[in-house]
């Protein structure tokens, strides 16, 4: 430093100004009415019936109408065949010709083996059972 020069400033403190009691008030309100928009916001979006929940029962019941509609569609169906059942005698004779392999009096069963020839030996049937299908025929007697 240069002997002739003036020293330099010293810097003055300033005093520090104290904030009225109402403006550390009125910041503390502002960050409480923050802090609440957010927690609204929050419990909006994800609360108990919030916006998140709403697209879930829409979700819920979107699947729950699509159930319906085949239950129903379903149920509409069990009435049509208990309806034939009840009501078309032809119904309940395919039915029973199916299920309990009944026939007409006069009828002939007749059974047709694949892929076997009259006389063959049984070493070539299959373990557990017949291989063929049932099928009938009128009698032309």
């Amino acid at each position: 430093m240069d002997p002739s020069s003036p020293p330099p400033p010293v810097p003055r403190r300033i005093p520090a100004v104290r904030r009225p009691l109402w403006v550390w008030l009125r910041g503390l309100g502002r960050l409480v009415v923050a802090l609440l928009a957010v927690l609204s916001l929050l419990k909006a979006l994800l609360g108990e019936k919030g916006l998140l929940e709403a697209w879930r029962a829409r979700r819920q019941y979107a699947a729950l109408a699509a159930s319906l509609d085949r239950l129903r569609r379903e149920n509409a169906a069990l009435r049509e065949r208990a309806r034939r059942l009840r009501d078309d005698p032809r119904t309940v004779e395919e039915l029973a010709r199916r299920e309990l392999g009944l026939r007409k009096p006069g009828e002939l069963l007749v059974i047709v083996k694949d892929g076997t020839t009259p006389g063959a030996s049984h070493v070539d049937e299959p373990p557990g059972g017949e291989r063929g299908e049932m099928r009938q025929a009128a009698s032309t007697r």
